[in-house]
Parts: structure tokens; sequence; C-alpha cells
């Protein structure tokens, strides 16, 4: 196997996992006509919709040429995906650069994902945690109070335990945060102190998505088992 490849493959999953997207690697996707193999397919779910992309990992000395971007664009087309990526640190020939423009094939470096690309996708990634969370209240307030209590969802009055309540205040909190792109920065919600701490300090998107995802998993499993099992 080449390791540099191989290496340069797992980063570039690594990423894309590290801005809360789902990142599988050496993968056999189906397509129309034929059944082709994805150095990485990321997936992420907004707005209620999936999307899917295909990346290719080109870890070459010499710059790709336009015959491996129509080869993706085909893929793509193909297996009906929403974009293609193609990356190589080595750069791209013109030829190849014009193939892609205006198409939903991007060709760029590992590096430009990191920089700029990164800020993109994590911002779509909060919108969709913010759907997520907004989604969880409609179903929270759905549910009767006494159904909450035997759930698991709330506690009791006078005692302590999980809240959904709880857990979309902070969630709500952190997202509008980050919304405004000015970090570092430090909770202010009386709640999401309790939970953190008044030392705990934000420095970027990435590290918000990742502290909110498991909470905005946890409740969405609670309110999902609650609907599913109906009333105790």
């Amino acid at each position: 196997m080449n390791t540099a490849w191989f290496d340069y493959q797992e980063e570039a999953a690594a990423l894309f996992r590290s801005m809360g997207l789902e990142a599988s690697t050496n993968v056999s996707i189906k397509g129309v006509r034929t059944s082709h193999d994805v150095d990485v397919v990321v997936k992420s779910h907004h707005g209620g919709f999936d999307i899917t992309w295909l990346v290719e990992c080109k870890q070459w000395k010499s710059a790709v040429s336009k015959l491996h971007v129509l080869a993706l664009r085909e893929i793509v087309t193909d297996t009906g995906a929403d974009r293609g990526i193609l990356l190589c640190e080595a750069g791209f020939q013109s030829g190849a650069i014009e193939a892609a423009n205006l198409t939903n094939v991007q060709v760029t470096t590992l590096e430009n994902v990191r920089s700029t690309s990164g800020r993109d996708i994590s911002a779509m990634r909060l919108r969709e945690l913010f759907d997520q969370v907004e989604s969880c209240r409609a179903q929270y307030w759905d549910i009767p109070k006494h159904e909450r209590i035997a759930r698991g969802i709330r506690a009791d009055v006078g005692d302590w335990g999980y809240s959904g309540v709880r857990a979309m205040e902070i969630c709500s909190e952190l997202i509008t945060r980050a919304f405004r792109g000015t970090y570092p920065f430090q909770p202010d919600n009386l709640l999401t102190l309790i939970e953190f701490g008044r030392d705990r300090m934000f420095h970027s998107p990435e590290e918000v998505i990742a502290t909110i995802s498991p909470i905005v998993d946890e409740l969405k499993g609670k309110l999902a088992e609650a609907v599913r099992n109906g009333p105790p």
C-alpha cells in the first residue's frame, strides 16, 4: 500500500469528521451504471436532506490533469452525489481548473479546505444542529409533562436529573454565540455555566460543534424512544 496516499486520505477524512460530518474511507458506492471505488465519502444531514460528497485524494508530486476532473464528474453524476471534491497539494493544470469551473466538482488542496472551506462546512453544521434543536423543542413540548418525567426527559419537580430543557438551552446559547463568529467566548447563560464551569472558553466553531453534537444526539434519542414507546 502507498502509505503516503493512505495517510493523506485518512487526514482528509479526519478533517471532515472534525467539522462534525460523517466521513468513510475506501468506499464502494453504487451508481446507475456501475459501482465506483471512492477514497472518502462525506455525508451530512441538513435541513431534513441527506448530503453526499465524493472526495478523491491525489497525493502526487505533479499537478492533476483535466481527465481526472472529468472522471470525477462522471462518478458524481452516476451516483447522484451532491458534490465531488478533488484534493491535491501539488495543484491542478489549467485545463483541470477550467473543467471544474461552474460544476459541482471542486478542485482544491487539503490545506485550503482546512483554512477556508472549513468555515463554510462548520457554518452548515451549526445550522443543521440549530434545526435539530428546534425540532427537538417542538417534539419535547408535544409530550405531556407526566410522560416526559416517566421517560426520563425531565426530572420531577424538586428532583435533579436529566433535563431536556437544560440541554436545549445550552445548545441554543452556544449555537447563537457561534453564529456571531467572535472567538474565544465564554458562556453567560447560567445553565451553560453550571454545565461547563465559569472558566470554560470556546475557541472555534469546531469546538462548539464537538461539544453540542453529543448533547443533541442524546436528546434526540430520548425523544425518539418516548415517541416509539408511547405513554407509559
